[in-house]
């Protein structure tokens, strides 16, 4: 089964739980880059993992920018 859509989680603390915002992508690439993106302007991440989703896709993420998908 295709997932449908792809999302980005961090571990920004000692927990060890992963932990997610409401960003869904339509591929994993846009996803991995990101959390990449994320990962390099939060000082406290640990770790960065794309999961799949049955969530709907609702943003794309091109040339470093996000937009909205409606």
């Amino acid at each position: 089964m295709m997932a449908k859509s792809y999302a980005p989680e961090v571990i920004a603390d000692g927990s060890g739980k992963w932990c997610s915002n409401a960003l869904r992508f339509a591929t994993r690439e846009e996803a991995e880059a990101n959390v990449l993106d994320l990962s390099m302007r939060w000082f406290a991440v640990r770790e960065t993992r794309v999961v799949e989703s049955d969530d709907p896709v609702n943003y794309r993420y091109i040339n470093g920018k996000l937009e909205e998908v409606k």
